[in-house]
Formats: C-alpha cells, sequence, structure tokens
C-alpha cells in the first residue's frame, strides 16, 4: 500500500510518517518507482508509534525501544520495561501534583481565614 493508505489505516499522517522514517523509527519501505509501498506490519508499527506518543511516550524513548527493530517482532522486553518506568515516572508525578494540590488546599484555607478575620476587624472597629 502507498504512503495514504498507510496513514489512513495507522490514523497519522505522510508528513508523521517521512519522519519516523528520516529519524529511524520506521523501517525505508520498498520502493515502486519512485513510491513508497508500506507493509501491513509496518502499519502497525505505525499505530504502535502512535498509541505510545498519546501515553506520553516521546519519539527518543521510542527510538530506544525500536533501535534495532528491522521489520522483525516488536522487542516487546524492551517495551514492557518502558511502560513500568513511565508508570513509575507517572506516579512519582501524580504524588507531587497531590502535595502542590494540598499545599494550595492550606494556603486557600489560611487565606479565606485571614481574609474573614480581617473583614470582621474592620466590622468591629467601625461599631
Amino acid at each position: 500500500m502507498y504512503i495514504g493508505k498507510a496513514a489512513q489505516l495507522s490514523g497519522t499522517t505522510i508528513k508523521s510518517i517521512r519522519h519516523y522514517e528520516d529519524i529511524g523509527l520506521l523501517p525505508p519501505p520498498q520502493r515502486e518507482g519512485k513510491y513508497r509501498v508500506y507493509s501491513l506490519q509496518s502499519v502497525e508499527l505505525l499505530s504502535f508509534i502512535k498509541c505510545a506518543q498519546q501515553l506520553g511516550f516521546r519519539l527518543k524513548e521510542m527510538q530506544a525501544i525500536l533501535q534495532d527493530h528491522r521489520g522483525q517482532e516488536l522487542p516487546w522486553d524492551l517495551a514492557n520495561k518502558a511502560i513500568a518506568d513511565k508508570k513509575q515516572e507517572l506516579m512519582t508525578r501524580i504524588e507531587g501534583l497531590q502535595k502542590v494540590y494540598a499545599g494550595l488546599a492550606e494556603f486557600e484555607a489560611s487565606f479565606k481565614d485571614a481574609r474573614d478575620q480581617c473583614q470582621f476587624e474592620h466590622l468591629a472597629k467601625t461599631a
């Protein structure tokens, strides 16, 4: 299939496919004259890349996973380790954000208390 069909089936763009080839994420396709011809395996790899990106993987991370992938089966062991690492990174970020959220809630409460106290002091002075 040609690049347009591969893009459509994988949910990517032609520009993305060319970029993935340029950076070595996607092996160079076969050619028929000046046209690139993609296999179903290429479409599956493109779908994998798109899914990984949507889940927060950067292209450089995927390059590390797919560096030796040349049309063979995906390196599942490397992918599983990368997923576990990404999950741990995400949990660390979530914990950090929860601490920031708790700090903001405390700050908001103390700010509200201080504001309320100032309003009551103002009323006491006018009485």
